[in-house]
């Protein structure tokens, strides 16, 4: 691994600069972008957007802030509901966890989204990255925002490496530190900015290089562009796992305001073995309730 070239001073000053005006003139147009979404909005969107593509998200997004515009709309539903109008975004135990997160901000925080810090990471479902995401981008604070693509650009741009480890390490949060701007309003803009060139531009496997507005500055590309040496990165699958059949179960549950005879939730999935594995996941993760009479529902 090279050395991070740009520990302080006027260099990184530059590079925020670079950055920061790329953004300016190329961020896309996002709903909980604007000044008027509001916190809960930002905390919606932080929430589906883990793991799953924006384009998939903001029809979601937008029925959900319809439905549910403050916390406490959400919390007054049963938790069904939520896995419910989650839909096909894909790991549904995040519709609970935003659920108990409504729950938490309506019983201590008086039904508005905390602004502080560590209140934010006490909610349910709210990670170190959530909380730090929610602090900058809805309230304008100071943190290290890391995501999968501000970990790729910083692993390129400082330390010159193709990509950053498969996992976030300790290290990827202080490099993440010593990149953040002094200044508190730059680095919220910063904090976005950043993750938005690693969707954009400094992406995993066809990085636009060409177009990055810090490539004069890039240890990566100063250095050659040097192939990816770690362990090979393996694809997600999704056709025949276990997730699929979830998936499956739970559009069943979600087509029915109701108890689900088990010979309906049988009828979607043939391997019996796998189902009945699948069927056991979601319910031991509180996504699906067992009644009496061999029927199920979403939890209420």
């Amino acid at each position: 691994m090279g050395s991070v070239l740009y520990q302080s001073g006027s260099p990184l000053a530059s590079l925020h600069t670079s950055v920061l005006e790329w953004y300016d003139a190329n961020a896309r147009v996002l709903p909980w972008r604007d000044p008027a979404a509001g916190p809960w909005a930002v905390m919606v969107s932080e929430f589906m957007l883990q793991q799953t593509p924006v384009a998939r998200v903001l029809p979601a997004y937008q029925r959900w802030l319809e439905r549910w515009p403050k916390p406490a709309d959400l919390a007054a539903e049963p938790p069904g509901e939520a896995v419910r109008a989650w839909d096909r975004l894909g790991y549904p135990r995040r519709a609970l966890r935003l659920h108990a997160a409504a729950q938490a901000i309506v019983e201590r925080h008086g039904g508005e989204v905390p602004d502080d810090h560590a209140a934010l990471l006490a909610l349910p479902g709210v990670g170190t990255y959530t909380a730090a995401a929610i602090a900058s981008f809805a309230f304008g604070q100071r943190h290290a925002v890391v995501d999968t693509n501000v970990r790729r650009v910083l692993a390129r741009a400082l330390t010159g490496v193709a990509q950053p480890t498969i996992s976030p390490t300790a290290a990827d949060q202080r490099l993440a530190v010593t990149a953040l701007p002094e200044d508190v309003r730059t680095a919220a803009r910063w904090a976005v900015a950043s993750m938005e060139l690693g969707a954009l531009i400094c992406t995993a496997r066809t990085p636009r290089c060409g177009d990055c507005p810090i490539r004069s500055q890039c240890a990566w590309v100063l250095a050659g562009s040097p192939p990816y040496e770690g362990p090979p990165r393996k694809g997600q699958t999704y056709e025949g796992t276990d997730r699929q059949v979830r998936g499956r179960l739970l559009a069943v549950l979600r087509s029915e305001h109701g108890a689900v005879p088990k010979k309906a939730l049988d009828a979607c999935w043939q391997d019996h073995v796998q189902r009945e594995r699948a069927l056991d996941g979601l319910v031991a993760d509180g996504l699906v309730e067992p009644l009496p009479r061999n029927q199920y529902r979403l939890p209420t």
